[in-house]
């Protein structure tokens, strides 16, 4: 059976989101508030908000890349059912 990977997004006390993919996202969340990820460094603590279903790959990149060229607007909220925040954006 091939890996599944799920697209999550992760917020700061701030509001902000940031926006990735893994296959293991429990262990992916621990690295972003260990500082491994330089972009989620000094931005933390962060917190899981969202995780989509199980998926191959490719559906994850393609939802990925749908959610960060959103930039936290209708779409992303439409997505996610997540709120926006006025500093809210979409991290690498």
């Amino acid at each position: 059976m091939p890996p599944t990977y799920q697209v999550y997004v992760i917020q700061n006390p701030a509001g902000r989101f940031y926006i990735g993919l893994s296959e293991n996202v429990p262990n992916r969340l621990e690295q972003h508030n260990a500082g491994v990820s330089t972009w989620t460094r000094h931005r933390g603590p962060w917190l899981l908000v969202w995780t989509s279903a199980p998926q191959s790959l490719t559906d994850a990149r393609k939802l990925e890349n749908r959610l960060k060229a959103q930039k936290g607007g209708a779409g992303f909220r439409a997505i996610t059912g997540l709120g926006a925040t006025p500093d809210s954006a979409a991290g690498s």
